[in-house]
């Protein structure tokens, strides 16, 4: 069985995460570009990009969910996580049955 462990900060897990979110919908908008870039670097962002296009499905949520054991996030912290996520979705005006069904999925998976 395949090791899903990685090696990223707080903040290169969040932009994995988002872009995950992100792509729920099959369409990654500017303003959730711009979104995620505000939360990183751009080296950073280039980097979790070229490693999150890299990655199936499967291997995507693992890597989520092995990120979240490791950084062990209190319930308040996790919160703060699926905040963000909110405004991720919104971030291009809406919050479409796609991404919402990401939203519950990982709310049910990470908590």
């Amino acid at each position: 069985m395949k090791n899903f462990d990685t090696t990223w900060s707080d903040e290169e897990f969040k932009a994995y995460l988002f872009l995950y979110c992100a792509s729920a919908d099959f369409v990654v908008t500017g303003e959730e570009k711009d979104f995620i870039r505000s939360r990183v670097n751009e080296d950073e962002y280039n980097r979790i990009l070229s490693e999150f296009n890299k990655d199936n499905d499967y291997q995507r949520i693992q890597k989520i969910n092995a990120a979240i054991r490791r950084f062990e996030y209190s319930e308040d912290q996790l919160e703060e996580v699926f905040e963000s996520i909110k405004k991720l979705f919104l971030a291009d005006g809406k919050m479409d049955t796609l991404e919402q069904n990401i939203y519950r999925g990982l709310k049910h998976l990470l908590k």
